[in-house]
């Protein structure tokens, strides 16, 4: 049987040059952390060069999501331990917010209502497209649980993030763009069930989207 030579200690590289390459190794992962794993995980772009190549983005949907799976683990803690009293806490505001509803129906219609059932996980955005300045009144219920929500805007190439909640049943007020452009809510389902939800609108917008 042939076994291969054993390397001469000419062929053997020498310390210097494992320093050197050690040191290359050392500089080309600290580039790689830089430039590829830090936009791409944790949205830290110290370079730009993450946004150049869309690593940022990436980066800022995972935490969101790490930051939403978070506050939803701390939320079903909470409801666990206070079941009995928010629920009829909620069941009480939810009372109010419906006979407002229709008290305010009952003077001016709402111009659009739109109806839709989220399953587990599953999420919904919809948008008014308004003028800067523009208001326009809302009203959202949610039907057998709970949803986390986002309410924001985006356009004229400017964003904005008005208000966010986790485990809210409902939620009316006037919204104020900010600026031209879409503005409007991030739905998702984080529950166990289904969920039905109504939104309803009226005022200052020129156009509704949706977004599934």
């Amino acid at each position: 049987m042939y076994n291969s030579d054993i390397p001469t200690r000419a062929e053997l590289p020498s310390t210097r040059q494992l320093i050197t390459s050690t040191i290359v190794a050392i500089i080309a992962a600290a580039v790689i952390l830089v430039t590829i794993v830090l936009p791409s995980e944790y949205a830290v772009d110290p370079t730009g060069v993450g946004k150049m190549l869309n690593l940022t983005e990436m980066g800022e949907i995972k935490q969101q999501l790490s930051a939403e799976a978070e506050a939803d683990r701390q939320l079903q803690m909470q409801k666990i331990e206070t079941e009995d009293k928010s629920s009829n806490l909620l069941d009480g505001l939810l009372g109010l917010v419906v006979s407002s509803a229709h008290a305010q129906s009952a003077g001016e219609a709402w111009t659009d209502e739109q109806t839709y059932v989220l399953v587990p996980g599953e999420s919904i955005e919809i948008k008014l497209v308004m003028e800067e300045g523009a208001e326009a009144e809302f009203l959202w219920i949610a039907e057998g649980g709970v949803l986390n929500f986002d309410l924001h805007g985006d356009g004229s190439g400017k964003n904005i993030s008005y208000e966010k909640g986790r485990g809210v049943p409902n939620q009316d007020g006037v919204l104020k763009a900010a600026f031209t452009g879409n503005h409007g809510w991030f739905w998702r389902n984080r529950d166990k069930q289904d969920v039905k939800f109504t939104l309803s609108v009226r005022g200052a917008y020129s156009d509704i989207v949706v977004y599934k």
